[in-house]
């Protein structure tokens, strides 16, 4: 039986699923709440890994390639170049490109369509949408609903999961320092300001965006208005999100009576918490949504990605309440062989990237042992 499948959210994460899902036969229908699927700008930066996930399909929206990342902290300074570019990717092309083939491959996309709830009835899962324009609302069906509906996902509500935490993204978009080339990416450790960092991404020969990751909104924005006037930068134009905060798996499926619910990219959370970044784990979730739906309910991607987010949450608890001194400390312990590895595997590759490091540099795994022990009792919000 050809199966028919409804995905809430024209996300980058719901166009992937269903353009995997409709080239395999499916019956798909893609509802989006807006009018159409021209969203507003954001950057992103992501690893190669995005090129070995999506080939050709990632290409339109790559705006820029990055081949090295300049460190700072407390006057210290790390270069790490890559073995290959990570890329900088406009948010609202990508999401264009994916609808289109998505389309390409058989997937219906309805624009201005809002999802309001869902009831299972058997075998199916009834849902009631509203369509924009005074069209009013009508009841939808569908063999297996899946959630791409962001952070705040309705779907996931209504489904039962619970409520991500979120927090805050500010980005300026910025000219860039005359001393800064179009092919390197700034990162500085700032643990006053934010327990992450600041970013300088370029996504021209002139123009980036400067930005970071608050615990509050009030606070974010008022940090990166200080950092900027600090660095003598003028803003541009802002961007803004919000972005769930991955603290534990939670499983992207749920059996409602005999209908299916699934869950993909932000509305199930699979964000990077060392990072902060969910798009190339977003599209891992969305293979595996779509393997297990194909199969029946087995997922080997699925079974993977939960090991890397589970590293990642390692690296974070690791790094989260690191000081200024023990930044420098760390960027000081960056030598030639650690500098290779951060440069050969990237931020997608966790399980070889931390197994060279601490080969090579095994004073590493004793500074994150320590990081750990003493940091146990002031990191409850990251407990596994």
């Amino acid at each position: 039986m050809t199966k028919d499948i409804a995905i809430i959210g024209g996300s980058t994460a719901g166009f992937f699923t269903a353009h995997l899902l409709a080239r395999k036969g499916c019956k798909v229908r893609v509802y989006e709440r807006e009018e159409d699927v021209r969203l507003s700008p954001r950057t992103l930066i992501v690893t190669s890994y995005m090129r070995d996930l999506m080939g050709s399909l990632s290409e339109s929206s790559v705006i820029n390639e990055i081949r090295r990342f300049e460190l700072f902290a407390n006057g210290r300074v790390a270069v790490i170049s890559l073995k290959r570019p990570d890329l900088v990717i406009e948010r609202s092309k990508l999401i264009q490109r994916l609808a289109v083939k998505a389309e390409a491959n058989g997937a219906k996309v309805l624009t201005g369509h809002r999802f309001l709830g869902l009831k299972p009835n058997g075998k199916n899962m009834n849902f009631t949408i509203l369509r924009n324009g005074g069209g009013g609302w009508v009841e939808e069906s569908a063999n297996v609903l899946v959630g791409a509906d962001g952070a705040f996902s309705k779907v996931a509500q209504s489904a039962g999961w619970p409520k991500h935490l979120t927090l805050p993204l500010f980005q300026a978009v910025v000219k860039l320092p005359k001393d800064m080339p179009s092919d390197a990416t700034r990162i500085w450790f700032v643990p006053e300001d934010t327990p992450y960092f600041y970013w300088l991404i370029p996504h021209s020969p002139t123009q980036g965006v400067l930005g970071l990751i608050s615990k509050e909104e009030r606070e974010g924005h008022s940090s990166l208005e200080r950092f900027l006037e600090r660095k003598g930068i003028v803003p541009i134009d802002f961007q803004s999100a919000r972005i769930p905060l991955y603290t534990k798996w939670i499983p992207s499926h749920r059996k409602l009576q005999e209908s299916h619910v699934y869950l993909v990219g932000d509305a199930a959370g699979h964000v990077k918490t060392s990072t902060m970044g969910g798009l190339v784990t977003g599209f891992r979730g969305a293979l595996g949504v779509a393997e297990a739906i194909l199969n029946g309910g087995s997922s080997r991607e699925l079974r993977a990605l939960r090991r890397e987010l589970g590293r990642h949450m390692l690296m974070r608890k690791v790094l989260h309440n690191f000081t200024q001194a023990e930044y420098a400390k760390l960027l000081d312990m960056l030598n030639i062989p650690t500098k290779h590895s951060l440069g050969v595997f990237n931020r997608d590759e966790t399980d070889k990237l931390l197994w060279n490091l601490f080969l090579r540099k095994p004073r590493l795994l004793l500074l994150g042992l320590r990081s750990l022990l003493i940091n146990k009792q002031l990191f409850r919000l990251f407990s596994i």
